[in-house]
């Protein structure tokens, strides 16, 4: 293990077909969603996974992330010991700029071999779990609110009691009327949270914010658009739901600023913002220290990525406001794994096998991808 070292990159480019358009205020998603999927293969023989898994309108194309691993940061991997992780990361982070998604990508792959190589878990690597379990949230964001509707109608009293509603895209009259809808049928009995996702401009936002903070939501997350860190702020001092930043937070010096302006309660960790897990971590460690808890946030991943985060989670304390990993269950149409991360009573359950904890099936990947580049 001392002297394994990165032998073979595979890159795979997947377009994913999904079983339901979303809705979301920067931009809306149907038909499919693309990612790009990395084998590592160490020269001892063990393989890692990870998975790039961007947003066009949030952090970056598919097509770019593939570019970047395969021109710019496959020369540095290539022949990197394998468990050198938080030094490759800074050599990946000198020789490109950017690109969080294909980094985090790699970062995955590598903890994922040193977690087999090892027989420990990712979350072992990074310090130990605290939970076993994570919270699902469900994210509100089909145009059609009644098929959503009916959806919660099945998943409610299986358990998921965690629902983010995709405000600030349709009419406000109507955002209202789905609120008014979820909290006649199931009352207290679910977590309600809202995402604008930068829909609503700072003039007279506050008057909108104000109309759904009646419906009792956990957190209104990025009603404005990233910048307008002084109109976040000013809704944190004026409403009493706590108001969460995802496109404004992106990176520690993101947070440092966000603190500094008192622009939001609680923020939204993404692996394909921060750049990877032990980015995250660090960014939570910031967060810990300003009593602003983290949410497990997600674009567009898979299995892969799915299990990736579940491993941060499950061994970051700061990150106590559930997840919404949903996509593999619920919105993909199928995934590579030979069985999907497990959904149990309204949570995630996190792998406990060694590394990610997944077996990825290579009949599938073949299937469901184009192989880009091998050698």
């Amino acid at each position: 293990m001392n002297q394994a070292v990165v032998e073979r990159i595979r890159l795979f480019f997947i377009e994913s077909p999904i079983k339901m358009a979303r809705l979301q205020g920067v931009g809306n998603v149907k038909g499919t969603v693309k990612r790009v999927l990395v084998e590592l293969t160490a020269s001892d023989g063990v393989v890692g996974w990870g998975e790039a898994a961007p947003w066009e309108v949030f952090t970056g194309t598919a097509e770019a992330a593939l570019a970047a691993i395969d021109v710019y940061l496959r020369p540095v991997l290539m022949g990197r010991p394998v468990k050198r992780v938080r030094e490759t990361m800074a050599l990946l982070d000198r020789a490109l700029v950017g690109h969080a998604e294909a980094k985090v990508a790699i970062e995955m792959a590598l903890l994922d071999i040193v977690g087999k190589a090892s027989g420990l878990s990712v979350a072992d690597l990074l310090g130990g779990r605290v939970r076993d379990t994570i919270p699902l949230s469900f994210s509100i964001a089909d145009p059609d609110f009644a098929a959503d509707l009916e959806r919660m109608r099945a998943m409610v009293p299986a358990g998921n009691v965690i629902y983010k509603v995709k405000t600030g895209v349709k009419p406000h009259k109507e955002d209202l009327a789905h609120l008014e809808a979820m909290r006649s049928e199931f009352g207290d009995a679910i977590d309600l949270r809202l995402d604008y996702n930068q829909a609503l401009q700072p003039f007279g936002a506050i008057k909108v914010l104000r109309d759904v903070d009646a419906f009792a939501p956990t957190f209104i997350e990025q009603p404005v658009p990233r910048d307008n860190l002084d109109a976040m702020a000013a809704f944190v001092a004026a409403l009493d739901t706590p108001i969460l930043a995802d496109e404004s937070c992106f990176d520690a010096r993101d947070l440092n600023e966000v603190i500094r302006l008192k622009a939001a309660n609680a923020i939204s960790v993404k692996l394909m913002k921060a750049g990877g897990l032990l980015k995250a971590q660090a960014i939570m460690a910031i967060a810990d220290q300003a009593g602003l808890p983290g949410y497990g946030g997600t674009l567009w991943e898979g299995g892969i990525g799915l299990a990736a985060g579940t491993q941060l989670i499950a061994a970051t304390p700061g990150i106590s406001l559930g997840c919404e990993f949903y996509m593999p269950h619920h919105v993909l149409t199928e995934d590579v794994l030979e069985e999907r991360v497990a959904n149990r009573n309204g949570h995630v359950v996190v792998p406990n096998g060694p590394g990610l904890g997944i077996r990825v099936s290579e009949a599938s990947v073949r299937a469901n991808a184009r192989i880009l580049a091998e050698r």
